[in-house]
């Protein structure tokens, strides 16, 4: 028998098993349930199902601890056959109690085939998984010896086979040996060859190196006096371009200030002249109104300065404030 077919008995008991027990413990929930309840208070009517799963459960962690501890050829000792007996007799006792107490020999009868059929299939579930694992035991041992003895067999074939090796090895290292004496002699020969053509081309070479480092070295210098009179120049050439900055931007700070300094005399010159005694030309009433602005003088004083009116130089100085605005305003007040 192999190891599949054991398999496969494995699963047929294991399944035919909670078979049985799931039927036993439905059963027994239907039959047990009505009478705990008339034998609890009505208010605890609900409890009436809980002894029943109680002793079940028992059944349940029995039935697979048993089946766990013959998978691994363990025994749990007497505790565990207590309780398997203990919840099979309760779960006998409940099933019969209620056809016991009205003395219905039939009921008792009928109501102990689920409970009994439980219990003895829980023994014999337990006995079947112990000789099967018994018998799987016996036969990986088979097998196990079985192999050994093959492994040994392959081991002395080896052996064999290692010593008929280890003798022509030896005898072909003995012709090896005679022909590499002979070849040594005259690799030495032409060894003494090569390393006087090695000396003479490594003393060669040497000399071609040397004059190749004194060429190398002559034109590092060169390139080193080229690079250092590049950035002379290239100094010089910055600081002439940054005095030539210099000057230019002095230059042009000269003739802002010089700009500035006019524009202020110009603006002094038309805000001393005082208020107008007419209308000034538009040209000349723009540069008082500017003038003003930039003094930060009123619209109305700047209005007296050019004899235009307030709403007039209200624009321009809307001009001066925001010059997009006041160029809007302007074009407007001029329609």
């Amino acid at each position: 028998m192999n190891s599949v077919q054991t398999r496969s008995a494995e699963r047929a008991l294991s399944g035919g098993t909670w078979l049985i027990v799931g039927g036993a413990m439905l059963y027994s929930i239907l039959t047990v349930t009505p009478l705990m309840a008339k034998h609890t208070a009505d208010k605890w009517d609900w409890t009436a199902p809980i002894l029943p799963l109680v002793v079940d459960a028992a059944v349940v962690i029995v039935v697979k601890l048993d089946d766990v501890l013959a998978r691994l050829g363990g025994h749990g000792g007497r505790w565990p056959i207590v309780l398997r007996w203990m919840t099979g007799l309760m779960t006998l006792a409940l099933n019969t109690a209620d056809s016991a107490l009205k003395k219905d020999l039939v009921g008792v009868a009928v109501h102990s085939v689920a409970p009994l059929l439980l219990i003895v299939t829980a023994e014999t579930s337990l006995a079947y998984r112990r000789a099967i694992a018994a018998a799987v035991a016996a036969l990986e041992a088979h097998q196990k010896a079985e192999q050994e003895r093959r492994e040994q067999a392959a081991q002395e074939r080896e052996k064999q086979a290692r010593a008929e090796a280890r003798e022509e090895r030896e005898h072909a290292a003995a012709l090896a040996r005679e022909q590499r004496e002979h070849e040594a002699a005259l690799a030495r020969e032409q060894a003494e060859r090569e390393e006087r053509q090695r000396r003479e081309e490594r003393e060669a070479r040497e000399r071609a190196e040397a004059a190749e480092r004194v060429a190398r070295e002559r034109r590092e210098r060169e390139r080193e006096q080229r690079e250092q009179e590049r950035l002379r120049l290239e100094q010089q050439a910055r600081v002439r371009a940054e005095s030539e900055q210099r000057e230019r931007a002095e230059q042009a700070e000269r003739e802002r200030r010089e700009r500035e300094e006019r524009a202020e005399r110009e603006r002094a010159a038309l805000l001393e002249r005082g208020p107008a005694q007419g209308k000034l030309p538009e040209d000349e009433a723009r540069r008082i109104v500017a003038a003003a602005f930039e003094a930060n003088l009123s619209v109305r004083q700047a209005a007296e300065l050019c004899g235009w009116s307030i709403g007039w130089v209200s624009h321009r100085y809307a001009e001066h404030r925001d010059p997009g605005t006041g160029g809007a305003e302007l074009a407007i007040a001029s329609n």
